[in-house]
C-alpha cells in the first residue's frame, strides 16, 4: 500500500480552481466508509483533477484503488487530488496533457501500464464547454475543441485500453441531463453528452461477450469548476430541480465505485441518473 505523499506546503495552501470556488464544493461525505470494493484494482479517470473526477478518484481510493489522473493544464488542482488519494494509502500517478491528441491517449495508457502493470476501469470524465446562447456564436474552433475533448477523447482512451481490459473490467462514461432535456445555453456540449449515451449503448453491446461492462452517469446540476469558469452568474445554480439545489461531487462519486464494482456485475450499457430529482427518459 502507497505510503501518502507530503506535499511542500506551497501546494498543500495554493489556491487552485477548486479552491476558489464559495462555497468549496465538498468532494467526499465524511460519513464515507470504504469496505474494499475495488481493492487492488487500477482506476484511470480522465478529468480527474477536479469536481467530479476528484471525487471519484478519492472514492476510488477509498475503496482501495489505485489511481491515474490525467488532467489538462491545472496543476495545482491535480496535485491536490493527488494528496487526497494519497491520504487514502493509496498510489496516484498523474499524467498531463491534452485528451484531444489520439498520441497523447495511447502514452497515456502506455504510462499506466509502465507505472502499475494493468488497467481495470476506465472513467472518461474530460468534459470541455463554453455557454452561447445564438447558434452562430458557435465557432469551427469551439466546435472542434468541444466534440474532440467530450466524445474523440472516449474513443482514443478505449481503444488504446482494449488490449488491457479483461472479463470483470469496467468503463464508466460521463455523460449529462443534457442529453435527455438538451440545453438552450449548451448546444454543442449537450450534442457530445447526446453521442456519450449512444457510444456507452453501443460499447456495451460490442463488448457485452467479453465481460467487460459499459456504463454511464448522467449528472444534473453539480458544483464543480466547470460550472463555475462556464457561467458568469451562479447564485441560482441548480434551484430549478425539484429538489432546490445544486448537488455536490460527493453525490455522484459513489454511483462510479458501484459501477465500478461486482456490485453492478448484470448491468451493462445502463446510465445512472444523478440530477435532484428532474425526471428524464432514457
Amino acid at each position: 500500500m502507497a505510503k501518502p505523499k507530503k506535499f511542500p506546503e506551497q501546494i498543500q495552501d495554493a489556491p487552485g480552481l477548486e479552491f476558489k470556488m464559495r462555497p468549496q464544493p465538498e468532494i467526499i461525505n465524511t460519513n464515507y466508509k470504504g469496505s474494499g470494493k475495488l481493492e487492488g484494482k487500477i482506476a484511470l479517470i480522465t478529468g480527474g483533477d477536479s469536481g467530479i473526477g476528484r471525487s471519484v478518484a478519492v472514492h476510488f481510493a477509498r475503496e482501495g484503488a489505485n489511481v491515474i489522473i490525467i488532467y489538462l493544464n491545472e496543476e495545482i488542482d491535480a496535485l491536490k487530488t493527488k494528496q487526497l488519494v494519497e491520504s487514502e494509502n493509496r498510489a496516484c500517478y498523474l499524467i498531463k496533457g491534452d485528451l484531444k491528441q489520439e498520441k497523447f491517449c495511447k502514452s497515456c495508457i502506455d504510462k499506466s501500464i509502465k507505472k502499475f502493470g494493468s488497467l481495470n476501469i476506465i472513467v472518461n470524465n474530460a468534459a470541455f464547454q463554453i455557454s452561447k446562447n445564438r447558434i452562430e456564436e458557435i465557432t469551427k474552433k469551439q466546435l472542434s475543441e468541444t466534440f474532440e475533448t467530450n466524445i474523440y477523447s472516449f474513443f482514443f482512451i478505449v481503444k488504446e485500453a482494449m488490449p488491457y481490459l479483461k472479463k470483470g473490467d469496467s468503463i464508466i462514461n460521463t455523460t449529462s441531463v443534457t442529453a435527455y432535456r438538451g440545453s438552450e445555453h449548451l448546444l454543442d456540449y449537450s450534442s457530445t453528452k447526446g453521442a456519450i449515451v449512444t457510444f456507452t449503448r453501443s460499447l456495451a453491446t460490442m463488448l457485452a461477450k467479453k465481460g467487460i461492462r459499459v456504463n454511464g452517469v448522467a449528472p444534473g446540476p453539480i458544483w464543480t469548476p466547470l460550472i463555475v469558469s462556464t457561467f458568469k452568474k451562479t447564485s441560482n445554480f441548480g434551484q430549478d430541480t425539484p429538489m432546490g439545489r445544486a448537488g455536490q461531487p460527493s453525490e455522484v462519486g459513489p454511483a462510479y465505485v458501484f459501477l465500478a464494482s461486482a456490485d453492478s456485475s448484470y448491468i451493462t450499457g445502463q446510465i445512472i441518473h444523478i440530477n435532484g430529482g428532474e425526471i428524464v427518459g432514457g
